[in-house]
């Protein structure tokens, strides 16, 4: 057994639902709570990958890790939620783009959730 290969992968978690507020104050930190979906009993939660698509555009990706190092893994679909804070530097509206799997054709799908910023 080879003890310098890694026994996990990264998988991308689909994002159930969020909770944002109705709007943001300039120069304030808000807590994002995200819900997401482990897929077996083998992932777990890792972090948030979080990219600007735009100047006030946040792509939001949960990522989890695999391990694949056990042999028996439940099959058993369990939500989580984890948060991340989030600092409003800007005036204009955010819009987050959480990741919620890809469809039939392979593309990805996300929830769309555009934020005002109110002074």
């Amino acid at each position: 057994m080879d003890d310098d290969s890694p026994n996990f992968h990264f998988t991308l978690l689909r994002i159930d639902s969020v909770d944002l507020p109705e709007s943001f104050e300039l120069n304030e930190t808000y807590r994002i709570t995200v819900d997401y979906i482990l897929p077996d009993g083998c992932t777990f939660f890792d972090r948030f990958n979080i990219t600007d698509g735009d100047t006030t555009v946040r792509n939001v990706v949960a990522v989890g890790a695999t391990r694949t190092d056990l042999e028996a893994c439940t099959t058993a679909i369990v939500e989580g939620q984890a948060f991340f804070n989030f600092v409003v530097i800007y005036d204009q509206p955010y819009t987050f783009r959480f990741y919620q799997g890809e469809d039939s054709d392979g593309e990805p799908q996300f929830l769309e959730v555009v934020v005002p910023v109110i002074n």
